[in-house]
This record gives structure tokens, C-alpha cells and sequence, in this order.
């Protein structure tokens, strides 16, 4: 088996062997089978000293500590990231004369008046731009003088943005999700989980957020946090060096990612399950769940939005719900699914333009113009102006008597008003215009998204896509509050809203719109319902939430196979093998394998090749790697050599030892040949074969070879026929194979 001294000093003579270079594919088999035996032997020399005892306690505890690092740095980070994106957000609109690093809650908590209304700067101690210029905060020159200073500062926070990944760190745009999940299925992308990415991300993310645009810091988070848990991995070297190893942590790391962007730790990992990771063994799970508790609890204690809560839009529902309303929570899944639908469709088309235009060379000057449309058009329209976190935490939120927005403006049915909610009462003309604003407001952000995401600056998609919902549930919630008002005695309310005073919730609507576009978008289905009940503390609403989300994931499938991180995956051509998909066919493994019958296969024999006719094959040769057999007449297997393997064993010979030349015998066998007298000493490589490499027969179905590479997680797998070596097949080969099937073109597969 691979690497049968490990642990040993001698199995550190070759520095590098055993990695991967940048954009390939990692070998789950061989990775694994490399920690369990530095495992026997850590376990084998525990009994030797104190010391050695010592080593495998902390190797057994590793796991956990590095996780609960993990969970400290992202609580921290997301901390300071949502503190910052409200301190600059509120920027936009004035500045607290008192204390500059407020915003403008903080400011005026510092006051007496610790309400200020839903509209900006209703507090004295919080000076809107125009009374610092000396002017009044109402009137058309505020107006103008505010009109300029938000596209002022949102201009300013996106070119910063920009500028600091153009310049710093390329791989921190985007929202960051394709791109883990990729990584996570055993990729190999250098720097995208690095120190420079981590900064300009965190930085990055915070002014993309404060500049308006539309687009959330929830999905970079996971990002973020990937890139703390695969910088914290290095001071282990368990994980450090194994990159099948890593992906545990990693896998963690995004479950802490979502538990402190939502507030829901228990909804993150199942997001890490569903939607994320790639081999998530038990023990894996119960450490995401740790990293996800620990991070969670750290936000809560920094408290950034004091409200005793992790997010900013947390509502609390108490009112049931009644069975009629499955009807319409339904019809929002189908709506939600449509929305996501026609948005998926519209972004990759756009996303593809931009790739294959000259468009995509001005990546800068793209930010900007977006932004400035953005600006300019949002400012006007109340429910654009304000942040999307802001507006999903008005449309969840129910009226009451001192709601002084337009959504709440009813016309009271009686004067018990301070014991009557708006829901039993009669619309009035501020809802009706609310609603037209707000279906504007729809119109505009879906718009917007489609071209906002996927610009070269961090951008998510899960507030974006939660505010269209919210919007599209909040109308529908007020269309069937204002039937059951008018039509109380309507079969389809069944007789429940008779004498009921409460008995529509445009507020429940709004969150159960929410859920339904984020499900069609994304596909998440249980994670998606644990976020949303967690996020919203609506523990009753579970049904409600199900039941759209199903509808939504159902009318998604049916309109658009992907959802928005698959089809991004597939627009980049990144070499993922999705565990979830079905594939039906009768080709055989002889088919899809390289070369093709008939063709010569490049090889290397066990012990009749010189280093000169090595490295002559590996220079007319691009291959991974070879495979090993008797002899060029029998071509019988011995194993496979990576190539980069290869090469540093070759280059550390060459550089560290005097005697080998060109014309030295390479071996991979215990007992080389007799060489004649006065030759260069034979070179010796069997401790980097791999004397156990998956094997299949040219009779192979395909649908078998599909099921070996995703399930074992292969790199490639070698072709037999009576034990005669025939070929290789690599992942490349099967995901162009799958391509194929679909009437794609097989060149989209872009990375080795």
C-alpha cells in the first residue's frame, strides 16, 4: 500500500510528495489511506513513552480544538463585518457629531429618544448630511443635498471594493459558494482559501454591502469562513498536509459560515450537508455542529445589532395559522419558483456575456456603472433606499398600533384601536400605495440582481433573494388579509374568518415568500426550513415553510434543471460530479477511456527505464500520471506513479545526491536488477507507487464507473482486460462523457 513507512523518518526524504498541484483534482482513496496509517503507527508507539502518549492524545483532540478555532474566529470576524456594514450603511444618510464610529441606532440610544421611527434621521442627536451643510433635514435642498451624498458614498464604497479585489485578491469576488463546493468535492484552487482572500473578502464585503447594491454578505460568509478554517488548518498537520482531511474542516467551517449569518447554527450544518459538502462523515458531523455552536455564541456575545439576537431582521410570530392558507403558501412556492426560475435563466445568460465579451476586461468600470444605476433609481422608492436587511425586517414584521409606515395605514373598524392590530381592519390609501412601491420595489431589485451578481466585488444571493420574496409574500399577505376582510364568508376561508380578528398575517406571508424564492434559487429544501424558523424564531410555521419550499424546489426543476450554484459550477467549467444527479446509459468503461483501442499507452516499467527516458516521457506527455507495468511486452499492472510524485523525486535525487546521471536504472521493485559493474547505482522508487490503484474492466457499465468516481471520490481509475493493462479513466474524461450525454459541448470542462 502507498506510503507503508509513514511516519517514519524516511518517508520525509522528499519534501512535497504526497500533495497536488493548482487546479487539480485530489485522490479522496489515497489521502485517506494515508492518515490511517499515520494513525497505526501514532497508536502503534503510544506505548513507548510519556511522550509518545502525549502525541496521541493531542492527535486524537486535534480535531476538536482546530474546530473550536474555527468557531472563535468566525463569530469574531462576522462581528466585526456586520458592525462595520451598519456603521457604513448609515453613512450614506448623515453622521453622529457626538461619537463618529455610531450608527445611527447606537446615536440615538445615546439620547433620550430611543425611538426614531422607521424613517432615516428622526432623532436629533443623528445629523443628516443637510443639517451638516447648514440646511434643515426636510425641504427639496435636504432632499437633493441627501440624493447626492448616497450616490457619493455608494460610488466611493464600490470603487474601494473593487479596487481592493483587482489589486489584492482576485478570487474574493462573487459570492464564493460554486467555488467551495467545488473545492469541497476534492479540487485543488491555490489562494482561494488564502490570508489575502480572508482580508479583502472580510473588507471587501462590508463596502459592497454599504454601497446599496443588491446583493447580501450571507453567501461570502461561508467563503470567509472556509478560508479561517483552511489557514487554521495548517497549525495542525493532520489536516495541513492531507487534503482529504482538510475538507472536514472545511466542511465545518461553512456550517459556521451560515450559523453566524443567520443566526442558525443547527440550519447551518444541515446546509454543509445538503447543499455544500461532498463527503461529510459523522464525526465530521458533530464537529460542524460544535464549530456552528461555537461560532454562534460568540456572535451573540459581541451582540452587533443589539437586539439580543444574531441578525437583523429577527421577527417573532405567535398568531396560528389556519389550514385554508396552505392554498396561497403553496401558490407563493410556485410563484417563488417562477421568480427563481426567470432570475437563474437571466443571470447565467448575462454572466455568459460578460465572459465572452470584451465586457469582462472593464471589470471595475462594470461595478460602477451598476452602481451608479442602483443609486440613483433606489433613492426615490422608500423600500429601495433602505438596506435589504432593513426592508426583510419591515415586510416580516407585524402591525401594530404605533407602526407608523405606510403598510400599516388601516382604517380602524371601531375605537378600540389600542386593543385592535391592523389585521382586523379595513386597508387604507398608505397600503395601497405601499403596495405599488413595493411591487416597483420587486420589479427593480430582481432587475438589479440579475446583473449585480457575479460582478468582481463579494456578492451574495441569500438576502437579495429573501427580499424579493419577502416582497412578492408581504403583497399576497395583504391581497388575501383585504378578501377575508371584505369576503369573510368566502368557502375558501371555510368559515375560520367569521369572528376571527386576527386572521391573516401579512407578516407570516412575507417570511413564507422568503423561503419560497431562496429555495427556488438556491434548491435547499430542509436546510432552508431549519434557517428560516431559526432566523425568524416562527417554530409553528415549519408546515407553512415546507410546504413552499417543496413547491418552490418542484416548479424550479421543472422550469430549469440547476440551481444557481450548479449552473455557475457548469458556466466555469469547474470538474464537479454532482452526487445528486441520475444517470441512465449502456456505455462501457472501454468507450470513455484514454487512449482509445488501438492507440499506444504511455507507461512506465518497473525496472527497465532510465531517468533520461522518464523525464523524455513526462516532457512529450501532459498526464497526471502513469501506470507502472512489468514490462512494455506484458504490460501486467504494478501500480500508478503520480507525476508530480515523480518529478521531486528526480529533482531531490539530482539536487541531493552525487552518482545518478541520466542513464540510471529506475526501479519500482524491492529487488532491482544486476546491473553491470562501474553503472550509476539504480534509483529506487517504490515508496511512491501506489501498489493498490482502483482497477476496473473494459466491461464496465459506465453507470457503475459514475457511481465509483463520486462515491470513492477517484481522480482516475485504471482500465484492465485478463489483468493487461488497457487504459485510464480520469474524472475529466467521465464529466465529458456526462456532458456528452446531455448534448453539451465536452470542452466546457475547463481544469484537469
Amino acid at each position: 500500500m502507498l506510503f507503508k513507512q509513514v511516519g517514519k523518518k524516511n518517508s520525509e526524504d522528499i519534501p512535497g510528495i504526497g500533495q497536488y498541484e493548482d487546479f487539480h483534482t485530489i485522490d479522496w482513496q489515497r489521502d485517506i489511506a494515508r492518515d490511517r496509517m499515520r494513525h497505526r503507527y501514532i497508536v502503534k508507539r503510544k506505548q513507548n513513552s510519556i511522550l509518545d502518549t502525549i502525541k496521541g492524545a493531542h492527535d486524537a483532540w486535534s480535531g476538536w480544538l482546530c474546530v473550536l478555532l474555527v468557531g472563535l474566529v468566525t463569530g469574531t470576524v462576522a462581528g466585526i463585518i456586520d458592525i462595520g456594514s451598519s456603521w457604513m450603511s448609515d453613512l450614506k444618510f448623515g453622521i453622529c457629531p457626538e461619537a463618529f464610529w455610531l450608527n445611527m441606532e447606537q446615536c440615538c440610544w445615546s439620547s433620550n429618544e430611543t425611538s426614531f421611527g422607521g424613517e432615516k434621521g428622526n432623532c436629533s442627536q443623528w445629523r443628516m448630511w443637510s443639517e451638516v451643510l447648514g440646511s434643515s433635514r426636510s425641504g427639496i435642498w435636504a432632499y437633493i443635498v441627501s440624493y447626492v451624498f448616497f450616490i457619493i458614498f455608494a460610488l466611493s464604497f464600490a470603487s474601494l471594493a473593487a479596487g481592493l479585489v483587482r489589486i489584492f485578491a482576485p478570487y474574493a469576488c462573487g459570492s464564493g459558494v460554486p467555488e467551495i463546493k467545488t473545492i469541497l468535492s476534492g479540487f485543488i484552487i491555490r489562494g482561494y482559501l488564502g490570508k489575502w482572500t480572508l482580508i479583502i473578502k472580510s473588507i471587501g464585503i462590508m463596502l459592497a454591502v454599504s454601497a446599496g447594491l443588491s446583493l447580501g454578505k450571507e453567501g461570502p460568509m461561508v467563503h470567509i469562513a472556509c478560508c479561517i478554517g483552511n489557514i487554521l488548518s495548517y497549525l495542525f498537520p493532520k489536516y495541513g498536509r492531507n487534503e482529504a482531511k482538510k475538507r472536514e474542516i472545511l466542511s465545518a467551517a461553512a456550517a459556521a459560515g451560515v450559523s453566524v449569518a443567520f443566526g442558525a447554527p443547527i440550519g447551518g450544518v444541515l446546509f454543509s450537508l445538503e447543499e455544500v459538502s461532498y463527503y461529510f462523515p459523522l464525526k465530521t458531523l458533530w464537529r460542524s455542529f460544535f464549530c456552528a455552536l461555537v461560532a454562534a455564541f460568540l456572535l451573540r456575545s459581541i451582540n452587533p445589532f443589539g437586539n439580543e439576537h444574531s441578525v437583523l431582521y429577527y421577527v417573532e410570530y405567535n398568531k396560528p395559522w389556519n389550514f385554508f392558507e396552505l392554498i396561497p403558501f403553496v401558490g407563493l412556492g410556485i410563484i417563488g419558483g417562477v421568480i427563481a426560475t426567470i432570475f437563474i435563466k437571466s443571470n447565467v445568460y448575462w454572466c455568459r456575456v460578460r465572459k465572452t465579451t470584451k465586457l469582462g476586461q472593464y471589470p471595475v468600470m462594470e461595478v460602477l456603472v451598476i452602481t451608479a444605476i442602483t443609486a440613483v433609481f433606489s433613492f426615490p422608492n422608500p423600500y429601495t433606499r433602505m438596506s435589504s436587511s432593513q426592508l426583510i425586517y419591515l415586510l416580516f414584521s407585524q402591525c401594530g398600533v404605533s407602526s407608523s409606515d405606510g403598510l400599516c395605514d388601516y382604517v380602524y373598524v371601531n375605537n378600540m384601536t389600542a386593543f385592535k392590530t391592523a389585521t382586523s381592519a379595513e386597508a387604507g390609501p398608505g397600503v395601497y400605495r405601499a403596495i405599488w412601491l413595493l411591487i416597483l420595489a420587486l420589479a427593480f431589485k430582481l432587475v438589479t440582481t440579475i446583473f449585480t451578481f457575479g460582478i468582481k466585488i463579494p456578492c451574495g444571493l441569500f438576502i437579495p433573494s429573501l427580499c424579493l420574496g419577502s416582497i412578492t409574500g408581504r403583497i399576497v399577505g395583504i391581497g388575501m388579509q383585504q378578501l377575508a376582510f371584505r369576503y369573510p364568508h368566502l368557502w375558501l376561508f371555510n368559515g375560520e374568518c367569521d369572528s376571527s380578528d386576527d386572521c391573516i398575517t401579512p407578516g407570516l406571508y412575507a417570511m413564507v415568500g422568503a423561503a419560497a424564492v431562496l429555495g427556488g434559487i438556491t434548491r435547499m429544501t430542509v436546510s432552508l426550513v431549519v434557517i428560516m424558523f431559526e432566523l425568524t424564531g416562527g417554530v409553528r410555521y415549519i408546515v407553512p415553510l415546507m410546504a413552499a419550499a417543496m413547491a418552490s424546489k418542484w416548479v424550479g426543476d421543472a422550469l430549469g434543471k440547476q440551481g444557481i450554484y450548479d449552473a455557475h459550477i457548469d458556466l466555469n467549467g469547474y470538474p464537479f460530479l454532482d452526487s445528486k444527479e441520475e444517470f441512465s446509459d449502456t456505455g462501457l468503461a472501454a468507450d470513455v477511456m484514454q487512449p482509445k483501442r488501438g492507440e499506444s499507452l504511455n507507461v512506465l516499467t518497473q525496472d527497465s527505464m532510465t531517468i533520461y527516458e522518464i523525464e523524455a516521457l513526462m516532457k512529450n506527455t501532459e498526464h497526471n500520471g502513469f501506470p507502472v507495468v512489468v514490462s512494455q511486452e506484458s504490460q501486467y499492472l504494478v501500480g500508478f506513479v503520480l507525476r508530480r510524485d515523480l518529478m521531486l523525486a528526480i529533482a531531490n535525487v539530482k539536487r541531493n545526491h552525487d552518482g545518478y546521471d541520466g542513464n540510471s536504472l529506475v526501479t519500482f521493485t524491492v529487488n532491482p536488477p544486476q546491473l553491470p559493474p562501474h553503472s550509476s547505482p539504480p534509483l529506487k522508487l517504490k515508496k511512491i507507487l501506489d501498489m493498490a490503484p482502483i482497477t476496473i474492466t473494459d466491461q464496465t457499465p459506465m453507470e457503475t464507473v459514475i457511481d465509483m468516481f463520486r462515491k470513492l471520490g477517484l481522480r482516475q481509475t485504471l482500465v484492465t482486460h485478463n489483468g493487461r493493462l488497457l487504459g485510464v479513466i480520469t474524472k475529466k474524461d467521465v464529466l465529458r462523457y456526462i456532458k456528452q450525454l446531455g448534448n453539451e459541448d465536452p470542452n466546457s470542462i475547463l481544469f484537469n
